[in-house]
């Protein structure tokens, strides 16, 4: 049983309700259709479960919905909060603009009030560090060079902060995309394809090539938009926002097309020094898209992937979860000495 989301690779969590399928704090369900969603309280993205995991937790999750008292209700769609600390969500035959009010206002609005937290919080400590330094004498003036010296190590920091993690085709070990390398992402569309020019570098690196990158085309592009787009849209969505996203889902709603079209949104300029990068016609730079547009490809994204795998397609969810599992793994170990792997290791073979 996977317990790592597919997208951030964070732990779900567990629960001790639902004796069949004990993952997960959030967890949305079809009874009509048998579909089974663990939601992810840190990126609040939906994981589909594998069918063979989720028939008998569905049954359990619409028993226990109906016995419990609940807190917002709609025509198709309710929520309801079990004792334990359990949400339940219950999806009956929503349209598409309610379901992404539900699904994604939750999502981006929860980003967006955690980006606004954050952001207040280091203008705090912003302001009590100036306040600290003025006193003690360090900062003369209007304080113009501190405020400077603070923009610069929050520049500093965000650009190496790890926004994604992705498996790549080919590649033996996930690459990691921190903040800097995210505005070198480019969205590229010729003719009736469009591809992802990604930079690449092995998880654990610390120095590479500037210039290096790996393109993606298809659904493996579609697959790893589904892991960036969130870093991109780290600021959330407003309400207008999210509702232009769902029109241009509704009018687009081939998610190649909606690539496609994203790519040529951006007109082709100077090089950017700071990107590495400069683009042609018919290329744009990922984190350069208008929001709600940028928000319609993260939902396109991921959707595709449930449909594909509602559709049969099985093996893409299994990979995913797959993926996401090793890429956990990969990234707690990276925190550990060599000696502890070794340890381990060696008491394996020995039993």
């Amino acid at each position: 049983m996977y317990s790592t989301c597919i997208f951030c690779h964070t732990e779900l969590g567990a629960n001790e309700v639902i004796e069949s399928f004990p993952v997960g704090r959030r967890l949305a369900f079809d009874a009509a259709k048998g579909r089974l969603w663990v939601v992810c309280r840190k990126c609040e993205r939906w994981n589909l479960t594998p069918i063979e995991e989720r028939w008998e937790a569905v049954e359990q999750c619409e028993r226990l919905f109906t016995s419990t008292r609940l807190r917002v209700s709609s025509d198709n769609i309710g929520l309801s909060r079990l004792r334990e600390g359990l949400e339940l969500v219950r999806i009956g035959s929503p349209q598409r603009p309610e379901m992404a009010a539900w699904r994604y206002g939750d999502q981006f609005g929860r980003r967006r009030r955690r980006y606004i937290m954050m952001s207040a919080a280091g203008g705090v400590v912003v302001a009590g560090a100036f306040v600290a330094f003025r006193y003690a004498g360090f900062v003369a003036g209007g304080g113009y060079g501190m405020w400077q010296l603070v923009n610069a190590a929050r520049k500093f920091v965000g650009d190496r902060i790890v926004r994604a993690r992705l498996a790549l085709p080919g590649e033996a070990r996930p690459t990691v995309l921190r903040g800097k390398d995210m505005r070198r992402v480019v969205l590229s569309a010729n003719g009736d394809a469009w591809s992802l020019r990604i930079p690449r570098r092995e998880m654990g690196e610390r120095t590479w090539n500037d210039r290096q990158t790996v393109e993606v085309f298809g659904a493996d592009a579609l697959r790893a938009a589904a892991t960036l787009m969130p870093a991109v849209n780290l600021k959330g969505g407003k309400r207008d926002e999210i509702e232009g996203a769902v029109r241009q889902l509704e009018e687009l709603p081939d998610p190649h097309q909606l690539f496609l079209r994203a790519a040529g949104m951006s007109k082709p300029g100077r090089r950017d020094k700071r990107r590495y990068a400069s683009i042609a016609v018919g290329e744009s730079f990922l984190d350069r898209l208008p929001p709600s547009t940028a928000l319609a490809l993260e939902m396109a994204a991921h959707e595709d992937i449930e449909r594909r795998a509602m559709d049969g397609e099985l093996s893409i969810l299994e990979r995913a979860w797959r993926e996401a599992e090793e890429i956990a793994a990969i990234s707690d170990s990276l925190l550990l000495p060599e000696s502890v792997g070794e340890t381990f290791a060696a008491i394996s073979k020995a039993e």
